[in-house]
């Protein structure tokens, strides 16, 4: 009984943690921006799918990244060195919060021109539209495979993994699985990047354009520090 509530309260922190983490990191971030722009352009489902497929991806890779650790290095250095990212990454985000001057590109312009560079507008409305021509007469097979390897899918996943890779929720996904309940922090995670890619995908672009983008730094920041001064406090277990 004892053991088993035990690892029910881990889970929960777990879970609880990383829905918290991906809320405050990826609201306004670079991939939230991606899959706001492109679903302004192709199938608001078909983008979806493929960004919270990159997201699920990378959450898995990095939470089973930061569950070895412990096992290959001591568990005192792992939690350690976590408890010291939190912080790290905490204070950045204030200070890039604090530094910003509005003269500088936002993540929105800086995604815009990105995708601008990789394709027109008209290119990808015509490769969507084509693509529900050819669907029309398929099963619900064929359509999901259909959208699963269209040219929307494939670079709604590959940008949205590339901008993902060695961002500060991926440190901080393996900073969590380092010290908590794995299977909470991949549940957690990918439950927080649904939520977030769903809100862009429905508007994220008209939200972006109402948030304090400094408010959203602040936020981001004092969570990590909290996250990093209740690891310090507790200590490894």
């Amino acid at each position: 009984m004892g053991l088993g509530g035990n690892l029910s309260r881990r889970f929960v922190e777990a879970l609880g943690k990383s829905i918290g983490v991906i809320g405050a990191s990826e609201i306004g971030d670079k991939t939230f921006f991606i899959a706001a722009i492109m679903a302004m352009r192709s199938s608001r489902v078909t983008v979806f799918a493929g960004a919270l497929g990159a997201l699920a991806a990378m959450t898995v890779l990095s939470a089973l990244l930061g569950w070895a650790a412990p096992n290959l290095i001591s568990k005192v250095y792992t939690h350690y060195a976590a408890t010291i990212l939190f912080f790290f990454f905490g204070f950045k985000t204030l200070y890039d919060t604090y530094t910003h001057t509005d003269e500088g590109e936002s993540e929105l312009e800086q995604v815009e021109h990105e995708l601008a560079g990789g394709g027109s507008k008209r290119s990808l409305t015509d490769s969507d539209d084509g693509a529900k021509k050819q669907q029309g007469g398929f099963s619900a097979l064929s359509r999901l495979l259909g959208m699963l390897f269209s040219q929307v899918f494939l670079k709604a996943f590959t940008l949205t993994f590339l901008a993902e890779w060695g961002d500060r929720s991926q440190i901080a996904t393996i900073g969590l699985a380092a010290q908590l309940d794995v299977v909470g922090v991949i549940i957690g995670s990918i439950v927080g990047h649904a939520a977030c890619t769903g809100a862009a995908v429905l508007g994220g672009k008209h939200l972006a354009e109402h948030i304090d983008e400094k408010l959203v730094g602040v936020v981001g920041g004092v969570l990590f520090l909290l996250f990093g001064a209740h690891a310090l406090y507790t200590g490894p277990e």
